[in-house]
C-alpha cells in the first residue's frame, strides 16, 4: 500500500459541486493542514463566485485536470452515481488517494472492478456512509463491540425521510434500496460487526404513485440474517410527516443499546392539554452536519498517518451486495442469500 502522506498540507481536489459537493468543501476549507486547490463541475460556471468565497483558486468544467494535478494527493469523487467507478479508477491509477460518495455504482459487479484497480495501485478509498461517524451511531458500534450487551440478537432500524425526492431525482436514484436503505444496511453491518448473510424484503408504494412508475418502493419492511446468528429488521419510508427518523437499537445476551431521534431542543413543554417537544430535526444535513465533518477528518488522519480507514471500499462493496439482493427479494417475493 502507499504509505501515508508526510507532508505539512495536504492538497485536495473535489468533483462534483452539488449539494453534497459544496457542503464537503465548506467542510475541508476550515480544516489544519489541508488545502482545497480545485474544484470541477460540468456547470462549473454556476460555482465559480461561490469557489471564489471559500479561497478555492481553480474551478474547471473538466475533472480530469484534478485527477491528472501531480500537486494534488486526493480526490473527492462528488459526482452522480454513474460516474463514480471510472472516475475512481482513474485516480487510482493516477495514484490518488480518494473520497467517494455513496454508492460506489450501481453494479456490484462494477464496483469490484473498480476496488481491483484501487488495491492494485495502492491507495485508499474512504466510502461516504457518514452515519458512522455521528456520536450516536458509533457508541451503538463501541457498546455492541465491547461486549457490553452480550451477542447481538435484534437489531431495529428505522429510517425514514421527511419528504419524497422529485421525480427527476427518482428516476436517476437507483430505487429505494441503493439509494436510501444503503445507509441502513452498511449501519447494520457497523453495529453488529456481521455480515448478512439472507435478506427478504416487503416493499410498497403508499407514498406517492411516481415510485412505481420508475418500477420503485417508497416503503419497505426489510429482514436480516446476520452470518453470527443475529436477525434484523429495517423500515424505510420516503415520507414520515413529523421530521427526519433515526433511530437504532440492538438487543443481546446481556442488555440492549438504542438510540433515539436528534431534537433541535431537548424542552418539553407540559400543560393540561398534553406535553410537547420539537419534532425531529428536518433531515440529513442537519440530523448529521457534524458527522459530515468528522468523515472528513479521519479521512484526511488516515492518509497523513497511514491509519486504516473507517469506512473502507469493501464496505461500500457489501452495502450493495445488500441492496442488490434486497431488490432481487422484493422482485421475487422470497428471501435471497448473499455470497460474499
Amino acid at each position: 500500500m502507499v504509505k501515508g502522506i508526510v507532508k505539512q498540507t495536504l492538497k485536495i481536489g473535489i468533483i462534483g459541486a452539488g449539494r453534497i459537493g459544496k457542503l464537503h468543501a465548506e467542510n475541508l476549507v476550515l480544516l489544519e493542514k489541508v488545502e482545497l486547490k480545485a474544484i470541477s463541475d460540468i456547470y462549473v460556471d454556476n460555482v465559480i463566485d461561490w469557489a471564489n468565497k471559500l479561497g478555492i483558486n481553480k474551478t474547471t468544467k473538466d475533472y480530469k485536470e484534478i485527477i491528472e494535478d501531480p500537486e494534488i494527493d486526493a480526490v473527492y469523487i462528488c459526482s452522480p452515481t454513474n460516474t463514480h467507478a471510472q472516475m475512481i479508477k482513474e485516480a487510482a491509477e493516477a495514484k490518488k488517494h480518494i473520497f467517494c460518495e455513496k454508492p460506489i455504482s450501481f453494479s456490484a459487479e462494477e464496483t469490484f472492478e473498480a476496488l481491483k484497480v484501487v488495491e492494485q495501485h495502492g491507495v485508499k478509498l474512504q466510502v461516504g456512509f457518514n452515519r458512522r461517524f455521528d456520536h450516536n451511531f458509533k457508541k451503538v458500534h463501541d457498546t455492541v463491540i465491547n461486549g457490553l450487551i452480550g451477542d447481538p440478537h435484534i437489531v431495529k432500524i428505522t429510517s425514514r425521510d421527511p419528504e419524497p425526492p422529485p421525480a427527476e431525482y427518482i428516476k436517476a436514484s437507483g430505487g429505494l434500496f441503493m439509494d436510501m436503505a444503503i445507509h441502513d444496511f452498511d449501519m447494520a453491518r457497523y453495529v453488529t460487526g456481521s455480515e448478512v448473510e439472507e435478506v427478504y424484503v416487503q416493499g410498497a408504494s403508499l407514498v406517492d404513485p411516481v415510485f412505481k412508475q420508475y418500477g420503485d418502493v417508497d416503503t419497505a419492511i426489510i429482514t436480516l440474517k446476520f452470518e453470527n446468528g443475529a436477525i434484523g429488521v429495517i423500515d424505510n419510508s420516503r415520507k414520515a410527516v413529523y421530521g427526519y427518523d433515526q433511530r437504532v437499537e440492538v438487543f443481546g445476551s446481556k442488555g440492549s443499546v438504542a438510540i433515539q431521534n436528534d431534537h433541535p431542543t431537548t424542552v418539553e413543554i407540559s400543560t393540561v392539554q398534553g406535553v410537547f417537544k420539537d419534532k425531529p430535526k428536518y433531515f440529513f444535513l442537519e440530523r448529521y452536519k457534524d458527522a459530515y465533518v468528522v468523515e472528513s477528518k479521519e479521512f484526511i488522519q488516515s492518509l497523513l498517518q497511514d491509519s486504516p480507514l473507517v469506512c473502507t471500499g469493501n464496505d461500500g462493496y457489501q452495502a450493495e451486495l445488500i441492496a442488490k439482493a434486497a431488490k432481487e427479494s422484493l422482485q421475487q417475493g422470497k428471501p435471497v442469500k448473499i455470497e460474499h
